[in-house]
C-alpha cells in the first residue's frame, strides 16, 4: 500500500508511479520523470500508454531505478497553484479504491474534471510507402496491393493526396477532406501508407465566449454592415456576437466589418450561470422551533470542537431540515471554514442552489452531472482557489476541493442514487463521512426516512443522533387513508387504476382550489406488450426487459439502455393482430385523470417531460404560483419539494416493488410511502393522503400509514437479523458478465469452482446464478452474493478472487464488484 505523505516536489525523485485515469486496471505504470519538470504527488500529468496518450495522477514519487525500459512523462497539467489532489485527497481516493475495489485510474477519473483540459488529438503523416503509392496510382491509374472496388480506392487516394500536399493533418480535417471514415484510415495504417500520432496536449478549461468591438473607420456599408454597426453604438460599443447573430444577419457581413478593421472579435471568460429560481432565504435564529435549535446548536458545538464526528438528524418530512442546514453552513463560512452539502437527485439541484444562493451570494458552486466538461472544470477551480466555500451538489460535490473543509451535510442520506451503478461503485454517503474523518471535520446526515446502516450506527452510539420529531408551526402530519385494491375489484367487478376513493378525494380539492399530487413510480402508457394469440412479450433486443410504450412519442423504449423499436400492430413472432398494451404507466394515469377531471389543469413530471433544469424549474413554478390542479409523477415528485398548496397525495400502485427479489424491497416502499406522503399539508390546511395497494397486511404499508419510522426499522431489523443481511453483515454482489453466454457460464463456473475449494472462513458465497436480469446492454449475467460480520475477511477474500481472475485471463471488465450493493437485480 503506497504511503501518501507529502504534496511537495521530490528533489531526488527521477520516476514516478502513475494511476492511468479511466483505466480499469489495478496496477500502477512507472514512468521517467525529465529534468525540468516540476511534478508533486496528487499532479496531473500527460503520459504516453501504448500507442496513445492519457492523462495519469501521480501517486508516488521515487528514484528507484525499474527492471525494465520506461517511457518519459509528456508535461504535467497542474501548474503554480501546486496538484490537484490534495494529500487527504489522495488518502481519500486510495480508500475509495482499497474499500470498493476499484482501480484507483478509475477513482482519480471520478475525483478530477479530466475530460475539460486534456484535448485528444490524432495527426497522420503520408510514409514513404504511401508517396509510392500515390505515384504508382498517378501512372497505373490504380493503386498497388488493393482489392478495393474503384470508389474505394478513389477515397484512399484522396487521402494520400491531402497528405502528400499538406504534410500532415488532423484526424477530423482529414475524414472530413477526403470524405472519408476511421475505418478507411485504419487500412491504410495497417498498410503502412500512412502513420497516425497521438498528438493530445494540454488545453485551458476555460469557456470563453466571443465579443465584438467597434474600433472605428470609415467607408461604403451594406445596408446589414450598417445596422451592425448601429446596433454596436446603442450598445456602447460592445455586444456578445451570439447577440449579434440573433438580428438575422448574414455571418459574412460581420466577418467583412472584422476583416476591414472596422469591428474586433475578442475572446473573453464565460460567465458562469446562477440558479433563477427564487428562493424564500434564510430564516431568522429566533424563528426556530425547539427541535430546530436543539439540532443547529448541537452541530455547531461539533463543528466548533474541530474534532470528526458523524451525525445522524432524523426529522419528519415538513420540520424543517433545510433551514437547519443553511443555518449551520453560514456559521462555518462566518467562521472561515468550507461546507458541502449533497443532494440526491439532480432535479433537486435548482431548487436547493436558489437556496444556498439566496444565503452565500457568489461563494457558491453548483456541481452536478449536467454540467458540461467545461463547466465542471470552472467550477472546480474556483474552488480551489478559494473563491467558492459553500458547495451545492449531487453525488460527485463530495470530490469538491475545498480547503478548510468543516462540515458536510448529505441531504436524503438514504435515497439510492447517491450509490454510483459504474466503476467505481462508491456510495457517496459513506465517502462523505470517510472525508469528514481524514479532515476533522463533521459530517451530519439528514433524513426523514434513515437507511437502516445509518439508524442502526446511531442506535449503536457510532453516529450522534438528532431528532427533529414535529413539523414546522406543529403542523400536523397527513392522515393516511389505505385503500385495498383487492376490495375494490371484488365491489366494482373490474380492475381499475384509480379507486373510487380518490377520485371523490381529488373532486374535493378542485372544487376547494386546493391542489393535489398523484404518484405512480412507472414511467411511458403501457409497461407490456403481449400477444394473446402466441404469448409473446415485446423485449429489448440487448436486454432481458420488456419493452415500454410511450404513446406521445408512439414508439416502444427499453428504459436501461434506450433501445427503441416502432409500436406493432400485428405480432412479430406469429402475426397476429391480437397485440395487447397492459398495465398503466404515468403518462396513461395522466391520460385517464384528464378523462376523469376534463376542466382540471393537469401536468406530469417524469424523465419523459423533463429533459433539463429548466423543465424541472417550470413544472414545479407553476405549481407553487397555482398554475395547476394536478401533479403526476414518478418518484421525481415524492422527494425535497415544500409545496404549500398540496393538500392530497394519491399513491398509486407504490407498492409494487414489494414483488422484487431483493432484500430491500421492504425498506425501499416504506421510504417511498413515507416521503411522497409527506408532500401534502405542508401548509396552512392539513393534508391527507390516499394509498392504494395490493399489499394493505405488508409492515410496510401499515408502518408507513401511521409514520413509524421507530416501528419499522425494528421490524425489518429482525428480518435482517434472521437472513444474516445489512447492518448485520456486510455484503458484496459479484457479477460475471459477457456479450457471449458461453464464455461467462465458462468464467462464472471457473470462478465458483475457485470459491468452493478457496478457505474463506467467516464468508458466505452464494451462488454462481443468473442475474435477475439476465441480459442487460447486450452482456448476459451470471453472479455470487458474498455475505460476512467481517468487513476484512470479505475484502480479502475478493482480491484473491480478483488474482485467480487474472490467472484465468478473464477480462477486468467483465468481473464487476459492486461492495454494500444496493440493488442485486
Amino acid at each position: 500500500m503506497l504511503g501518501f505523505v507529502s504534496n511537495s516536489p521530490c528533489p531526488m525523485a527521477q520516476y514516478c508511479d502513475v494511476a492511468v485515469a479511466g483505466l480499469p486496471l489495478d496496477s500502477l505504470f512507472t514512468y521517467r520523470l525529465p529534468a525540468a519538470l516540476e511534478v508533486s504527488q496528487g499532479s496531473r500529468v500527460v503520459v504516453p500508454f501504448r500507442r496513445q496518450r492519457m492523462v495519469a495522477v501521480v501517486a508516488e514519487l521515487h528514484d528507484r531505478t525499474p527492471g525494465m525500459p520506461v517511457k518519459e512523462v509528456v508535461e504535467c497539467l497542474d501548474g503554480s497553484d501546486g496538484p490537484a489532489l490534495s494529500t487527504d485527497m489522495l488518502r481519500l481516493g486510495r480508500w475509495i479504491s482499497d474499500y470498493y475495489l476499484a482501480p484507483l485510474g478509475e477513482v482519480f477519473r471520478s475525483m478530477l474534471p479530466l475530460g475539460a483540459e486534456f484535448r485528444r488529438t490524432l495527426v497522420y503523416r503520408i510514409t514513404d510507402e504511401g508517396r509510392l503509392a500515390l505515384d504508382q496510382a498517378g501512372r497505373a491509374g490504380i493503386l498497388p496491393r488493393s482489392r478495393k472496388t474503384p470508389d474505394e480506392q478513389l477515397a484512399e487516394a484522396r487521402v494520400l493526396d491531402h497528405l502528400a500536399v499538406r504534410g500532415e493533418a488532423r484526424e477530423q480535417t482529414l475524414k472530413s477532406a477526403a470524405r472519408v471514415s476511421r475505418h478507411v484510415l485504419d487500412g491504410m495504417v495497417r498498410k503502412e501508407w500512412i502513420i497516425r500520432e497521438d498528438a493530445s496536449r494540454a488545453d485551458p478549461a476555460a469557456r470563453t465566449r466571443s465579443i465584438a468591438v467597434l474600433a472605428g473607420g470609415d467607408g461604403k456599408r451594406s445596408p446589414k454592415q450598417k445596422m451592425l454597426i448601429d446596433v454596436l453604438v446603442e450598445a456602447g460599443g460592445r455586444l456578445p456576437v451570439e447577440t449579434l447573430r440573433e438580428l438575422r444577419v448574414s455571418r459574412s457581413a460581420l466577418e467583412t466589418l472584422a476583416r476591414r478593421g472596422v469591428i474586433q472579435i475578442v475572446e473573453e471568460p464565460a460567465g458562469l450561470k446562477q440558479p433563477a429560481l427564487s428562493a424564500r432565504g434564510l430564516p431568522a435564529a429566533s424563528a426556530f422551533s425547539h427541535a430546530q435549535q436543539l439540532a443547529f446548536d448541537a452541530i455547531g458545538a461539533a463543528v466548533c470542537a474541530a474534532r470528526f464526528r458523524p451525525i445522524l438528524l432524523h426529522g419528519v418530512t415538513g420540520s424543517g431540515k433545510t433551514a437547519v442546514y443553511l443555518a449551520a453552513m453560514k456559521s462555518v463560512l462566518d467562521a472561515g471554514g468550507s461546507a458541502i452539502l449533497l443532494v440526491p437527485e439532480i432535479g433537486l439541484t435548482p431548487a436547493m442552489a436558489a437556496e444556498v444562493h439566496s444565503v452565500f451570494g457568489d461563494e457558491v458552486a453548483i456541481l452536478h452531472s449536467a454540467l458540461s466538461d467545461r463547466e465542471r472544470a470552472e467550477h472546480w477551480r474556483r474552488i480551489r482557489r478559494g473563491e467558492a466555500r459553500a458547495i451545492v451538489g449531487t453525488r460527485s460535490a463530495v470530490f469538491a476541493p475545498v480547503s478548510d473543509l468543516a462540515l458536510v451535510i448529505v441531504d436524503e442520506e438514504q435515497d439510492g442514487s447517491y450509490k454510483q451503478e459504474e466503476a467505481p461503485r462508491y456510495h457517496a454517503r459513506d465517502v462523505a463521512v470517510m472525508r469528514a474523518k481524514f479532515a476533522s471535520a463533521v459530517v451530519v446526515l439528514g433524513s426523514a426516512t434513515p437507511s437502516l446502516e445509518s439508524y442502526f450506527n446511531a442506535r449503536n452510539r457510532r453516529y450522534t443522533l438528532l431528532q427533529m420529531p414535529d413539523r414546522i408551526e406543529q403542523r400536523p402530519l397527513p392522515e393516511v387513508e389505505i385503500v385495498d385494491m383487492r376490495r375494490e375489484f371484488q365491489e366494482t367487478g373490474r380492475e381499475q387504476v384509480l379507486s373510487r376513493k380518490l377520485i371523490e378525494e381529488i373532486r374535493e380539492r378542485l372544487e376547494r382550489n386546493e391542489q393535489a399530487i398523484v404518484l405512480l413510480n412507472r414511467r411511458g402508457y403501457s409497461p407490456l406488450v403481449l400477444c394473446r394469440s402466441c404469448g409473446n412479450k415485446l423485449e429489448c433486443r440487448n436486454c432481458a426487459i420488456a419493452l415500454t410504450h410511450h404513446k406521445e412519442k408512439h414508439r416502444m423504449e427499453c428504459h436501461y439502455c434506450g433501445f427503441m423499436a416502432p409500436v406493432p400492430e400485428t405480432c412479430p413472432a406469429c402475426g397476429s393482430e391480437y397485440v395487447y398494451f397492459l398495465g398503466t404507466g404515468a403518462e396513461k394515469l395522466e391520460e385517464l385523470l384528464h378523462g376523469v377531471f376534463p376542466q382540471a389543469r393537469i401536468a406530469r413530471l417524469d424523465r419523459d417531460t423533463v429533459r433539463s433544469h429548466a423543465d424541472f424549474e417550470r413544472a414545479l413554478a407553476a405549481l407553487h404560483a397555482g398554475e395547476l390542479d394536478l401533479l403526476v409523477g414518478t418518484q421525481m415528485i415524492a422527494k425535497g419539494h415544500d409545496i404549500h398548496g398540496v393538500t392530497l397525495v394519491g399513491v398509486v400502485g407504490a407498492d409494487a416493488a414489494l414483488g422484487l427479489p431483493d432484500f430491500r424491497a421492504a425498506e425501499r416502499t416504506f421510504q417511498l410511502l413515507t416521503q411522497v406522503a409527506g408532500r401534502a399539508g405542508r401548509g396552512e390546511v392539513p393534508g391527507k393522503v390516499i394509498l392504494q395497494t395490493y399489499f394493505s397486511e405488508h409492515y410496510a404499508v401499515e408502518y408507513a400509514a401511521r409514520h413509524d419510522f421507530v416501528g419499522f426499522y425494528e421490524r425489518e431489523l429482525r428480518f435482517r437479523s434472521w437472513m444474516h443481511y445489512p447492518p448485520y453483515s456486510s455484503l458484496a454482489n459479484l457479477l460475471v458478465r459477457g456479450e457471449k453466454l458461453e464464455e461467462v457460464l465458462s468464467w462464472a463456473g471457473a470462478l465458483g469452482r475457485w470459491f468452493d475449494s478457496a478457505p474463506h472462513e467467516g464468508v458466505r458465497v452464494l451462488g454462481p446464478a443468473a442475474a435477475p436480469i439476465i441480459r442487460l446492454k447486450r452482456d448476459y449475467r451470471y453472479h455470487f452474493i458474498l455475505k460476512s460480520e467481517s468487513r476484512q475477511k470479505l475484502n480479502v477474500l475478493l482480491r484473491a478472487m480478483l488474482g485467480l481472475a487474472a490467472k484465468e485471463n478473464i477480462p477486468r471488465t467483465s468481473v464487476v464488484i459492486d461492495v454494500d450493493a444496493l440493488r442485486l437485480m
